[in-house]
């Protein structure tokens, strides 16, 4: 009986095999860059997150070996553009690589030929046609998808930085209002000595705004999350702490005609910090009970009724019920607030980058 040689039978596989790997991670690769660069909206993607993840693993490990603060805001503020940088350079390999298994299961003999051949497609350095139609629209594509990669990355960073400084402009001028670092107490203290407490409606009108803002940026442009302000003890984290955290007290602690503007803040703040918390898979109680623990005791609370009383700010009676109040806007935003600042390794503010979670111990690099 004949023997049948399945030899060319195994290669034309094995060459299907290699267009099809080659293909499918050009095709991943570029869904990569549409999600984080065209979309519109949040979408988790396994390149951009295994960049981000393992980047902000190297530069946790180096933030453990410093001193000061200082020290480690300035190893951070590098954080972002490096991740950011190193995303495409993947993203570039990656087309790279998928390319040449193309080129070499069409009958380029040598690997690393085909990698030379696909790195000249790609950066669209020269072009000499190969003699083979197929391979010749391959080698077409591979130079349309590198000039698409090198315009998304050129459209994408102004975009970035202007909602970079959009956002920074709230949290600039809360300085002015609220001190350095931000604090709740101090915001409410100086609105009541300076204006007149009803003039904060007009503060949590804009920051119902800003949260709104930031809740589209900072789902879109992920990056944003870690991009430092320009001043060290400045942080978007921080600043929407004590944004929320003076509406809440508003509501539950001064004897004044509520605000309603001071809920809606409330609700676009703690929706817009879950949102972000989402995209990076941060746990958090969807339906919290106004009686769950939060990270704020009610001495801590005690504290701030005393400092708010001591500059004449009327207060309600019923402290143990404004209490109550208190955690039952709080328990809204409390898990995420501080989950997103132990996240971005924010400065120290009162109530929020200063605390952990109740019930969990800190860990041992805490």
């Amino acid at each position: 009986m004949p023997q049948i040689d399945l030899r060319p039978v195994l290669d034309l596989l094995a060459r299907v095999a290699l267009i099809m790997a080659g293909v499918t991670i050009v095709w991943r690769t570029m869904l990569s860059a549409v999600r984080t660069f065209v979309l519109p909206r949040s979408a988790p993607d396994a390149i951009a997150s295994f960049v981000f993840r393992n980047i902000l693993k190297l530069f946790a490990w180096r933030t453990r070996h410093t001193v000061t603060y200082d020290e480690r805001d300035t190893l951070m503020a590098m954080y972002a553009p490096t991740a950011m940088i190193a995303l495409p350079v993947l993203w570039f390999a990656l087309v790279m690589i998928g390319y040449a298994l193309v080129y070499w299961a069409l009958g380029e003999p040598r690997l690393d030929d085909a990698v030379m051949i696909s790195g000249y497609s790609l950066l669209t350095l020269g072009f000499k046609s190969s003699g083979t139609l197929v391979r010749d629209l391959f080698e077409f594509s591979e130079a349309i998808f590198g000039l698409i990669l090198i315009g998304l990355l050129i459209s994408y960073l102004p975009t970035m930085y202007s909602a970079f400084s959009r956002r920074e402009t709230l949290v600039t001028l809360l300085d002015v209002r609220a001190g350095s670092p931000p604090a709740a107490v101090e915001l409410l203290s100086r609105a009541y000595r300076i204006r007149g407490l009803e003039t904060l409606e007009g503060l949590f009108r804009e920051w119902e705004v800003w949260f709104a803002e930031v809740q589209e940026s900072h789902t879109s442009l992920t990056p944003l999350v870690f991009f430092r302000s320009s001043l060290p003890h400045h942080s978007w984290i921080t600043a929407a702490g004590a944004v929320l955290d003076s509406a809440a007290l508003y509501w539950s602690v001064i004897d004044q005609p509520q605000l309603p503007q001071a809920a809606l803040c409330i609700r676009a703040g703690y929706l817009c910090l879950r949102h972000i918390a989402d995209y990076f898979a941060l746990p958090y109680p969807t339906n919290p009970e106004s009686n769950d623990l939060i990270a704020i005791g009610q001495d801590e609370f005690n504290e701030a009724i005393e400092q708010l009383r001591s500059v004449g700010v009327p207060l309600k009676t019923d402290l143990d019920q404004a209490w109550r109040d208190f955690a039952g806007w709080r328990v809204n935003y409390d898990a995420v607030l501080i989950q997103l600042a132990q996240l971005t390794q924010a400065p120290y503010a009162p109530w929020s980058s200063d605390r952990g979670l109740p019930g969990l111990k800190p860990s041992a690099g805490d």
